[in-house]
């Protein structure tokens, strides 16, 4: 089921996430597929979407799916940043879908969580995915890219 995203200005957007519990994945396996609706949906309506963080959808719990060359659920990710070389990008967002923020972000990251069947992953990630998961991986926190903006310059409004 497509579920409405919460937007910009949402205070649920702010909250910290709480970890998953093992007992909770069969009962959350419903979310990961509306999860997965709404980003269909992002590309449908929008022209983009590779992932969504389940805080955007009003869930309070640390899972991220992404779509891109398979579908991934992530649950309870932590990121391990390798070196200290950054990238600079106009990054865009389901919960603000026609606003550009101007970020920076770590060029190569390690992903470590657990998948939809709890088995212990990890992923090493670069450039345009490593700057994904950093982007989702904010939501969970709390942390909208809005608030990582490099100045009060970097707004790019999409034109419709």
């Amino acid at each position: 089921m497509e579920r409405e995203i919460l937007l910009l200005g949402d205070p649920q957007l702010y909250e910290i996430s709480e970890d998953v519990r093992q007992e909770e994945l069969e009962k959350l396996k419903p979310v990961f597929t509306d999860m997965f609706d709404c980003i269909r949906g992002i590309r449908r309506d929008y022209g983009f979407g590779r992932a969504i963080a389940a805080p955007q959808i009003g869930v309070k719990k640390r899972v991220i799916c992404i779509l891109t060359d398979k579908p991934y659920v992530i649950i309870n990710p932590t990121l391990k940043f390798v070196g200290e070389e950054m990238i600079e990008l106009l990054d865009d967002c389901m919960s603000f879908p026609n606003l550009l923020v101007r970020v920076r972000r770590h060029r190569h990251c390690i992903l470590y969580y657990r998948d939809e069947n709890w088995q212990e992953q990890k992923m090493s990630m670069d450039d345009d995915m490593a700057e994904l998961i950093q982007h989702e991986y904010d939501h969970l926190d709390g942390i909208l890219a809005t608030m990582r903006a490099v100045d009060n310059k970097s707004f790019v409004m999409k034109k419709g």
